[in-house]
């Protein structure tokens, strides 16, 4: 289907030299035409499935101008122009994103970058969130993102029953939209009859390892093939995913819809990971000194264990040492070094932190604390090691890696088995991280915590400008693949930070 769009045309007055009798007229101009194209898609009823990435979540909540902001949203408004029906989203009560269960607050407003200390700092916006998980909203929806679900959850009965969402057994924001206690995710979004759909889901089967600094478990390795036993931040089997996301492709193109699915970043190159440095801390030259002196026999006891218990190489690397000046590394938890408690209780397994580790976002605030306020030499990171879910090593990085890679050739697979468009988000956000996104105003998106314009305040979920850069990717995907012309949207207009 075709519809006729006329572009504005910017008339030019021609001045020539003239007397006064003079007419000076402009010239007849005929605007040019655009022909809107669906080409053989057919959009007339739109689902979005997927998780927080497909909400419109960032600065770590679910909030009204987050969602309009979302890229399904952006997608439905070019959608229109060629047949799209309407887009019905499952708005939260107000902006505040905040939500309360029987009245009690169990979800944190939206981060604000606050800057009455001096010194910018996220922090939550004030007053307490109007919705009320409680209070079931009437469907359907055509943006069927559910924060915080894996792949397995969209298959999961009961995932939106609100009577599981205190023992946690349930999801608060699907619990408030979901069709009956007992429905699916994928059930409610195959209930719509979709002409099309959006399937990106994958992330949070790896995020919540992340994000936990590698304190789960792998089950790539474990070999557990029960999600049912899996907790929430370990790391989802690659089999498990591949055949979740086999069932959700094959029950969305049932009907013969066409759809596009997006895989997996590498979440190591997202703001959280790459913010905190692994070297923040300052040490004048007594402090150094005093600190060198405590740490002395832990260096000597790995002295003698050199060579015998312990390899020369990694000796060396355990060893601990502070200067005057302003980069020193923390000292952090590494199980992965080798055990010596049985030889000798006292050297356990740390190190300090290299540039191939990578320290969580939320550790800027918890680095250089005390560990026990009566005892001001207990600063954590320095005197007191951070423990493993402050920091990725690159041990951890290389397990979500590996889950990553065997994730998206599932994706790259079943798109082409279901003959579906497919977004490489990977490689472009990887771009954006390494390079940024140029705009049409000369300015650069780029992954930088709060100032680059991609992200949003919590690190992990993208800003509104950020989403608009995912929505031209997918319309780009898709006019690719059923030969449409959608324009996509201007980035420029969408936000690259909320503003209090």
């Amino acid at each position: 289907m075709k519809k006729s769009i006329a572009l504005l045309a910017i008339l030019g007055l021609v001045f020539v030299s003239c007397s006064e009798d003079d007419a000076v007229i402009p010239p007849v101009v005929t605007p040019p035409t655009v022909d809107f194209t669906s080409g053989s898609a057919n959009f007339s009823t739109y689902v979005a499935v997927g998780n927080s990435l497909t909400a419109g979540f960032s600065d770590n909540a679910l909030f009204i101008d987050g969602q309009t902001a979302s890229f399904p949203n952006m997608l439905a408004s070019n959608f229109a122009l060629v047949g799209g029906g309407s887009f019905s989203i499952p708005f939260m009560a107000d902006n505040l994103g905040g939500a309360t269960l029987g009245g009690v607050p169990i979800l944190g407003n939206r981060l604000f970058l606050d800057f009455s200390t001096g010194s910018p700092l996220p922090t939550p916006v004030a007053g307490t969130g109007s919705t009320e998980i409680s209070n079931i909203l009437s469907g359907p929806f055509n943006n069927m993102g559910v924060p915080g679900a894996r792949s397995y959850h969209l298959v999961a009965p009961g995932y939106g029953n609100v009577a599981g969402v205190q023992p946690g057994l349930a999801n608060p924001f699907f619990a408030r939209f979901a069709s009956s206690p007992g429905t699916t995710v994928l059930a409610d979004a195959a209930a719509l009859a979709p002409t099309f759909f959006s399937l990106w889901i994958g992330s949070n089967d790896i995020l919540g390892y992340a994000t936990a600094g590698g304190s789960g478990e792998d089950h790539n390795e474990t070999g557990n093939l029960d999600p049912a036993t899996y907790a929430g931040n370990d790391i989802t089997n690659a089999n498990v995913f591949a055949s979740v996301y086999d069932g959700l492709l094959q029950t969305l193109t049932a009907n013969g819809a066409d759809g596009v699915v997006a895989n997996i970043p590498e979440v190591t190159s997202i703001p959280f990971f790459t913010t905190v440095p692994h070297n923040p801390v300052p040490l004048d030259a007594a402090t150094a000194a005093l600190l060198n002196g405590a740490y002395a026999a832990y260096n000597g006891g790995l002295a003698q264990l050199s060579g015998i218990a312990l390899p020369a190489e990694e000796a060396e690397a355990r060893m601990i040492s502070f200067s005057a000046g302003e980069t020193n590394a923390v000292v952090i938890i590494d199980e992965d070094l080798t055990d010596l408690t049985g030889i000798n209780p006292a050297l356990i397994n740390m190190r300090q932190a290299t540039a191939e580790d990578l320290v969580v976002l939320i550790a800027r605030t918890f680095i250089g604390t005390l560990a026990n306020p009566n005892d001001p030499t207990s600063i954590n990171g320095v005197a007191v090691p951070l423990a493993d879910q402050w920091v990725l090593t690159p041990e951890e990085q290389e397990a979500i890696s590996n889950a990553i890679t065997a994730y998206n050739q599932t994706i790259a697979a079943l798109a082409t088995q279901y003959d579906v468009a497919l977004v490489d988000a990977n490689a472009y956000l990887e771009t954006v991280s390494q390079t940024g996104a140029p705009l049409a105003d000369g300015s650069t998106v780029t992954s930088t915590f709060a100032v680059g314009g991609g992200f949003s305040l919590d690190g992990v979920h993208p800003s509104p400008r950020g989403y608009a850069l995912l929505a031209n990717l997918f319309v780009e995907a898709i006019n690719t693949k059923y030969g449409s012309n959608l324009p996509g949207v201007n980035p420029l207009d969408f936000t690259g930070l909320y503003v209090e």
